[in-house]
């Protein structure tokens, strides 16, 4: 059996780095995802809880081309979920941690890649009360999505890093993989996190601390290392 570390126990993380997705990591949209998603699957005679089941992680136009059928329909159908989420959006709270976590870090360091579009992304920051990134990759911006690597690929090349230098943190499946294949090291978040291959789950964004090119953990606030 591993021996468990003592709670004053800190693991230091080298990066230059931190990639953050946004939902379940730096933003609880949780509500307005189902009550958007909701919506769109019962106008749509979709079983709900199975639509929302499925949309964590991935953009809302992967998710619209697995339950649309007929191709002809999908972008009515995608315009449809992107107005109803936006609508949604004032319901947006920050993750415990995430405004004192991002105002420490310098304005070059950090990026946010999500799988909504921009338009969404910033609506749910600014509900939040969150700053506005200084890199933003987002939905639009990619033509591959989550779990492929080229947002969090593109997040560190913006920043000036290689993905190898940085630090991803994420919440779903399709995302931690999609750091993994960035060649990021992959930190979980949340209670979603532990679904994840991420060696190393937080439980927010309390108590994290980067200075100097070190990422700073403590045990206390681990879920899973």
């Amino acid at each position: 059996m591993t021996a468990q570390p003592h709670p004053s126990t800190v693991f230091n993380i080298p990066c230059e780095g931190l990639l953050f997705d946004n939902d379940g990591v730096l933003v609880d949209s949780d509500h307005g995802v189902d009550q958007a998603w909701s919506q769109w699957a019962r106008d749509r005679d979709l079983p709900a809880e199975q639509v929302t089941a499925m949309v964590h992680g991935r953009r809302s136009a992967d998710t619209v081309a697995l339950l649309v059928a007929d191709p002809e329909e999908r972008p009515a159908a995608l315009a449809a979920i992107d107005r109803l989420e936006v609508e949604a959006a004032a319901t947006t709270t920050e993750i415990p941690g995430a405004l004192d976590f991002l105002e420490s870090l310098p304005n070059g360091r950090w990026a946010v890649v999500t799988s909504g579009v921009t338009a969404l992304a910033r609506a749910r920051l600014t509900a939040a009360g969150l700053p506005t990134p200084p890199v933003l990759i987002t939905a639009d911006d990619v033509i591959h999505g989550k779990p492929a690597p080229d947002g969090y690929r593109t997040a560190a090349e913006r920043l000036g890093f290689a993905p190898t230098r940085t630090v991803v943190f994420e919440d779903s499946t399709a995302g931690a993989k999609a750091g993994v294949a960035a060649g990021a090291t992959v930190i979980g978040v949340g209670q979603r996190g532990l679904a994840t291959d991420a060696p190393i789950v937080i439980r927010d964004l309390r108590g994290l601390k980067w200075h100097d090119g070190v990422l700073r953990l403590a045990a206390v606030d681990l879920l899973r290392f």
